[in-house]
């Protein structure tokens, strides 16, 4: 029997059924019209983010990174919650726009930015991340052409990584950002443009959960945007310290000590060098605030058994959890946090594999796990479903089509 990722905090049954916003699942199931549904708590990302501003420095401003979850409800939710947001696409801007996030909050990365959607982005006025000269060259010709002066600031390929991350954003060749070295130069092109100058965006790694290493690498961070800053020559308006924090997904993960990481940040920031003294930070969050709000529902329509093990066969799959199969960057597929949502809390009874309805071997939500018995009828639930899920899944893979998506 492989073991379970770690359910979040929070959640609990009613009547033997998982139950989220005070209301069994099989409730929201019905309200948003059947599975697969994705359901995502209001009341969990609220109190994740009081949590946050509790531990962090008051200095510190947080930003939401929607590539994790662009649900335009849920956007809408974290334009009362969260001081700015960041896109990493044109098609995300437009969707921040029609939830009404304010643009002026906005930044934008991601290499490989179109001269659409830069003219877009300088139209609205939305912060652009630089990406390469290339790109500021684009963007600044741009704003000459349209008449308006770019708010331009430079994502910086910082010369470490965040150890322990899932995913190395920072550190040698990279298609992210420019290369430390080069910065200051291209720092005194944005300021002889006539171009806003708006700053550095210092991203070194994500899915982090040591406190040590994320703070250590803060640190890196403050030191690396002073000494840019002496070598170009100018104040730095603001610094966007990237994220980083993680989330338990797997067996044997904990959660990342916040206070620490808090208590770090604060006294860095107690000892700033001049050059930074009136510098704005903000941390860049997208998983850590929506990723444990998330559960993914699937009804089970089969029940079969093959030499001996037990396969749950429901009307969901890897076209709506890409990264629960293990087909999202994972090299050694571990099983997510999953549970029979109606018979939440009931003891193991056997061995049995969730899978989805994809004609694929690769669709497997959760293998050979402990569960309840379950049966055709009962519902399936994966935890961890508010990041990286609706979004970053091939919904239209074999004709499926998108899951529901319901906020409450």
């Amino acid at each position: 029997m492989k073991p379970l990722g770690p359910i979040p905090a929070g959640y609990e049954a009613i009547d033997g059924v998982l139950a989220v916003a005070g209301q069994p699942v099989t409730h929201w199931v019905e309200q948003a019209g059947g599975t697969p549904l994705f359901l995502y708590s209001a009341d969990h990302v609220r109190r994740r983010v009081a949590d946050l501003r509790a531990a962090m420095p008051e200095r510190l401003a947080l930003h939401y990174a929607m590539k994790a979850n662009p649900f335009p409800p849920l956007l809408a939710l974290m334009a009362t919650l969260v001081d700015g947001f960041d896109v990493a696409s044109g098609g995300e801007l437009d969707i921040a726009a029609k939830a009404g996030v304010p643009l002026a909050k906005v930044s934008f990365a991601g290499p490989g930015k179109r001269d659409t959607e830069l003219e877009s982005a300088i139209r609205a006025g939305v912060t652009l991340n630089l990406e390469s000269e290339g790109e500021a060259a684009r963007a600044i010709a741009i704003g000459e052409r349209i008449g308006l002066a770019p708010r331009l600031a430079i994502r910086v390929n910082p010369d470490f990584d965040l150890k322990g991350s899932g995913m190395k954003m920072g550190g040698g060749a990279k298609p992210f950002g420019v290369d430390a070295e080069r910065v200051p130069a291209l720092v005194r092109t944005v300021l002889a443009s006539g171009a806003q100058w708006r700053g550095f965006h210092i991203f070194a790694g994500s899915q982090a959960l040591d406190a040590e290493a994320i703070a250590d690498t803060q640190a890196q961070t403050l030191t690396l945007a002073a000494r840019l800053a002496e070598e170009s020559g100018v104040p730095l308006p603001h610094c966007n310290l990237g994220g980083g924090l993680g989330i338990p997904y797997f067996p044997g993960d904990t959660p990342v000590d916040l206070p620490l990481v808090g208590k770090r940040l604060a006294e860095q920031f107690a000892v700033l060098p001049d050059v930074l003294a009136e510098t704005a930070f903000c941390m860049e969050l997208g998983r850590y605030l929506v990723g444990e709000a998330g559960v993914y529902l699937a009804r089970i329509v089969d029940r079969k058994v093959s030499h001996g093990e037990v396969f749950l066969v429901t009307d969901g799959g890897l076209h709506h959890q890409l990264a629960a199969s293990g087909n999202f960057g994972t090299v050694v597929r571990r099983n997510y946090p999953s549970a029979i949502a109606t018979r939440f809390g009931v003891a193991v009874e056997e061995e049995a594999s969730i899978v989805g309805c994809l004609c694929t071997p690769l669709d497997k939500l959760a293998e050979k796990g402990g569960f309840p018995r379950a049966d055709v009828g009962d519902l399936a639930a994966v935890f961890c479903a508010g990041a990286y899920g609706a979004s970053a899944s091939p919904s239209a893979f074999l004709g499926q089509g998108p899951a529901f998506e319901l906020l409450v």
